[in-house]
């Protein structure tokens, strides 16, 4: 409560300082490990995290021991634990331990998913890049930054960083610097304006599709982008495409939960228009009878013109829409429902979802399993794989939708 009225009181310049400068303490607090590693950046508005996971996985199948810290988890090697701690990039001190740790544990690459906010509040800066990714670039998390503008601005200082930074030597070999980029997204120029000794732009359209094991059409750019990072790092494009392939699950995306049902269930991190179009896409080729949807929308004023939209989107596309709470943080969780209910509204009569708005995520997700007959399909989106639900005050009540459908489809069966 203090800090936050002392942030209101101080200009953005000193806040802004003050990010900086522990930024940089704590680089040097724990002795500078991204100088031990080549450093890849993951930024863009979607798709960051499959990319950071996709490559760990290529990486580590050309015998590279990697590290990484993403919205699904934190990998020190062999070690893998899911994120837990409801931030994508965690903050200066969090982020420079856990690179600490990989150094430690000898991880030759550590792949970071940098967020515009994490930019913002200079979590990247004592964090020394060879690599930086741009997956694409959409509106979002604009009550934060003030426009989209601001928002775009935030993610191209990633690149800045990186074309200023020295060149690393790390057993006697120069690490080059290097852009890879989504060419078909309009933020892709942008982001390739920095000076680098490689540039790499990579268009889905014109190549051929890897033979996912994943599911979705959108999945394509994302291990697209994994590949080319890999190249670019020297691995063997056959090999890496091999462990790109293989790869059959990530964790929260397209998530399926299989526990002998007669439907299907699908978890997925979709939280607002855009990602929810893909993921609608991606089920359309999957045979079903009717769509049960679980949604929500975040508190903590974020994207609240969003909620109708989201709500207006499903509504038209899904046969039963259950609204139900997702993370409130100190907004009222019923006012939230309403607002993403209220988006039903617009849909045509005759192609409107039934609406159902249920309080209890536990008692909504168990509603909606009861509900689908053989060859429905349950959709449980917005949360994924996280580890909590976040309510006034900041307190975090544990939380995985996977584990607690997996519960509830027990019970039934």
């Amino acid at each position: 409560m203090i800090k936050g009225f002392l942030r209101k009181l101080a200009p953005a310049f000193a806040i802004g300082a003050y990010h900086y400068v522990l930024a940089i303490l704590s680089a040097i607090l724990y002795g500078r490990p991204s100088e031990r590693m080549v450093v890849i950046g993951v930024t863009g508005t979607s798709g960051k995290s499959t990319t950071c996971y996709l490559l760990a996985r290529a990486l580590e199948a050309c015998g590279a021991r990697v590290g990484m810290a993403s919205t699904i988890l934190f990998k020190v090697g062999e070690q893998e634990r899911l994120n837990d701690k409801k931030m994508t990039m965690v903050g200066r001190f969090q982020l420079q331990k856990l690179l600490r740790g990989m150094a430690s544990a000898d991880c030759t690459h550590a792949i970071i998913e940098t967020t515009s906010e994490g930019i913002k509040q200079y979590r990247h800066a004592g964090v020394h890049y060879d690599v930086c990714v741009f997956t694409n670039l959409y509106p979002e998390h604009i009550e934060s930054h003030g426009s989209f503008e601001n928002y775009r601005a935030e993610k191209m200082k990633l690149f800045k960083k990186l074309g200023a930074c020295p060149h690393k030597i790390i057993t006697g070999k120069r690490i080059e610097k290097a852009i890879v980029v989504n060419g078909e997204d309009n933020g892709a120029k942008q982001a390739a304006i920095f000076p680098v000794d490689r540039l790499v732009v990579v268009r889905p359209s014109a190549e051929t599709d890897l033979a996912l094991r994943i599911p979705g059409a959108h999945m394509q750019i994302n291990a697209k982008l994994a590949r080319a990072v890999a190249e670019v790092l020297g691995f063997d494009r056959a090999k890496v495409t091999r462990a790109i392939e293989s790869v059959t699950c990530i964790p929260g995306r397209l998530e399926q939960i299989d526990e002998g049902q007669s439907f299907m269930v699908i978890v997925d991190y979709a939280f607002e228009p855009r990602a929810l179009a893909k993921l609608y896409e991606a089920v359309t080729t999957i045979p079903h009878n009717r769509i049960i949807h679980v949604t929500g929308a975040a508190g903590g004023g974020r994207d609240r013109d969003k909620r109708p939209v989201v709500g207006a989107f499903i509504a038209q596309r899904a046969q039963v829409m259950i609204v139900t709470n997702e993370d409130p943080y100190d907004e009222d969780p019923e006012q939230i429902i309403n607002d993403v209910a209220a988006g039903a509204d617009s849909a045509p009569e005759g192609k409107r979802a039934e609406v159902l708005k249920i309080l209890d995520r536990g008692e909504a997700i168990a509603r909606a399993l009861s509900l689908a007959q053989p060859r429905d399909l349950v959709l449980v989106t917005g949360k994924a794989s996280e580890q909590a639900i976040v309510v006034a005050g900041g307190k975090r009540i544990p939380w995985d939708d996977r584990v607690v459908i997996r519960e509830a489809l027990r019970k039934m069966l």
